[in-house]
Formats: C-alpha cells, sequence, structure tokens
C-alpha cells in the first residue's frame, strides 16, 4: 500500500497565498522595470569623401549648430561652380532674348535684303535677255534653263532675306522667352541643390547634447549613409520600460507615475509619453492565458523634474496601476 502521509513543511508551503509566494520569489508584477534613457542622434554622411577636420571632442556638450565633422568639398565646390556657369549662361540668354536685336544686326540685315535684291534684278535681266536670244539660236536651251535656275535661287534668295529681317525687327516670340525662362529656373535649382549638398559636407548637430561617438578618424574615407557622429540630446532623460501585460490596459499616454531612481531616496514624478501597442516576445494569439501574463510593453515617461546630471543606463522601477 502507498503511503501517502505529507511532512508538515510540505503541508505549510501548499497552503501558503499565492500573492505570498511570488513576493517570496522576488517578482512584482506590479512594478514596470527598465532604465533611465536619453535620446541618441544619429549624424550620417550624405557623400563618400574624406574626413578631413573634428574641431569637436568626444563627450563635449554641444549646441545646434556646432560643426562637428568637415568632409572633403573639393569634388562638391567644382560641381558647385560648374551649375553657377550654368546658371550665368542661361541668364545671358534670357537676356539677349528680352533685349531683342541690335540696331547693327538689323542693319546687316537690311544689307543683306539689298544685295539679295540686286543679285535677282540681274539673275532676271539676263533671263529676259537670253529668251530674245534663245530664240536666233545666239543661246542654247541649256544655257536658258541655267539662268532661270539662277533667276529662281535669287528670288528664294531674296525671300529668306526679308524674313530673317523681319524677324529681327518683330523681336523674340513669347515661347522662345518662355523657354529661356524656364532654363534659368532649372539651373537656380541646379544651383541650390548643389549648395545644398556641400553644406552637408559640414555635419553640425541638430539638438543641443554632448558628442558621444565619433566613430570616423581624420583621412578616413566615410561611407554615405554611414553615423559620422553621434549626439546624446535631451536635457533630462526619460525612462524607458516594460510593462507587464496584465497592466497594460490601465495605461496611456499623459498618465502620471511614479519613477523610482537606483541611488534617489524619493521616487521621482513622470508622464507616459509613448507606449507601445506591440507586445514583446511571442504575439499574444500564440500564446495560452497563463504565457499571456509574461508579456511586456515597451514605455517611455518623461521626467521634467529630473536633474540633468542623472546618467543614463540607471535602473528605474515604475509602480503601474
Amino acid at each position: 500500500m502507498m503511503n501517502t502521509t505529507l511532512s508538515f513543511p510540505l503541508v505549510i508551503f501548499a497552503m501558503m497565498p499565492l500573492s505570498f509566494l511570488d513576493q517570496c520569489s522576488g517578482t512584482d508584477s506590479s512594478a514596470a522595470l527598465g532604465v533611465l534613457a536619453r535620446d541618441r542622434v544619429a549624424l550620417t554622411a550624405t557623400a563618400n569623401e574624406i574626413v578631413v577636420e573634428l574641431p569637436v571632442a568626444e563627450g563635449t556638450p554641444v549646441v545646434t549648430g556646432d560643426v562637428l565633422v568637415q568632409l572633403d568639398t573639393t569634388l562638391q565646390m567644382a560641381k558647385l561652380n560648374l551649375a553657377k556657369a550654368e546658371l550665368e549662361k542661361t541668364q545671358a540668354t534670357k537676356l539677349k532674348l528680352e533685349v531683342g536685336a541690335r540696331k547693327e544686326e538689323i542693319a546687316i540685315a537690311k544689307a543683306k535684303v539689298s544685295g539679295a535684291a540686286a543679285r535677282l534684278a540681274d539673275a532676271e535681266a539676263v533671263y529676259a535677255r537670253n529668251s530674245q536670244l534663245v530664240t536666233n539660236s545666239v543661246v542654247t536651251e541649256a544655257r536658258l534653263e541655267q539662268d532661270l535656275a539662277l533667276r529662281d535661287s535669287a528670288r528664294a534668295e531674296l525671300a529668306s532675306a526679308e524674313e530673317s529681317l523681319k524677324e529681327l525687327e518683330n523681336g523674340t516670340r513669347p515661347e522662345d522667352l518662355a523657354v529661356a525662362h524656364a532654363n534659368v529656373r532649372a539651373a537656380e535649382a541646379m544651383v541650390q541643390a548643389e549648395q545644398k549638398t556641400l553644406e552637408n559636407l559640414t555635419v553640425t548637430a541638430t539638438r543641443n547634447g554632448v558628442l558621444d561617438s565619433l566613430p570616423w578618424n581624420i583621412g578616413e574615407r566615410v561611407t554615405q549613409g554611414s553615423p559620422v557622429a553621434i549626439v546624446v540630446a535631451g536635457e533630462t532623460p526619460y525612462a524607458r520600460v516594460y510593462v507587464p501585460e496584465p497592466h497594460r490596459v490601465n495605461i496611456s499616454p499623459g498618465d502620471s507615475l511614479q519613477v523610482k531612481v537606483d541611488g534617489l531616496d524619493e521616487p521621482l514624478e513622470g508622464v507616459v509619453r509613448w507606449i507601445s501597442d506591440d507586445p514583446s516576445f511571442t504575439p499574444y494569439y500564440g500564446l495560452n492565458q497563463d504565457d499571456r501574463t509574461r508579456l511586456v510593453y515597451l514605455a517611455e515617461i518623461d521626467l521634467p523634474n529630473a536633474s540633468s546630471d542623472l546618467p543614463a543606463g540607471v535602473p528605474v522601477q515604475v509602480t503601474v496601476p
């Protein structure tokens, strides 16, 4: 016969409340644990260029606009000068169309018309004279055909000269002027783009903070898109904590919570600025009821009254409703 007698200590342990057991185990499901954090701003390179200057040392406080990294500008300066030259070219063309033809150009066109008219008169006279002589067989039919061709060519030359004169006297067409204006605007946009690219080679701080890291050394060629300076921003840190799943429904952005920071005697007043809608680890729909209690939701809590000297990474504990 099997002996089913339980020892006295085991019976006492089985009769203990679950809440008491949780406390004895060292876990507290009503607390959200995490650390102090600060925003890390990664400033990336916009071109594959060589680092030529690092004017600020790591760990130095910086303000918006401070130069942190200077990349080589030689190639980009050449591109900018080329764009400026193209802009000057399009502006000159537009000005020429706006001003129109000079009086000297019109005088030249009139002289061409007069010359074409004189050549036409001579060609007509030769053709008329040879037309009389061909009947007497003094001039051949072939010669007369040549004279006819010369007369017609002289007429066409005169017509072309007259149209060229009219074009100069009438001025620039509105369509040509519109194209010139468009070319100038395109060239101006290109100069602005090249100027912006040049400015981006001077990497400056975009927020107040502390220069945390300079991943590249002077003389190294950075890769486009890689971080060249990292700034830890923000006057005060915030708490990044993980809220247990049973308490997620009770917390919303804007809620006030007490944040206990290791090393401080009094808790800090915090305001929830963001809490994730997605749980960490396994998706909730793939877990049973017991497993779901182990899920956590990342939250960020502002600490407006915290000291600016508090370092990031210090453990915190938040009592959640």
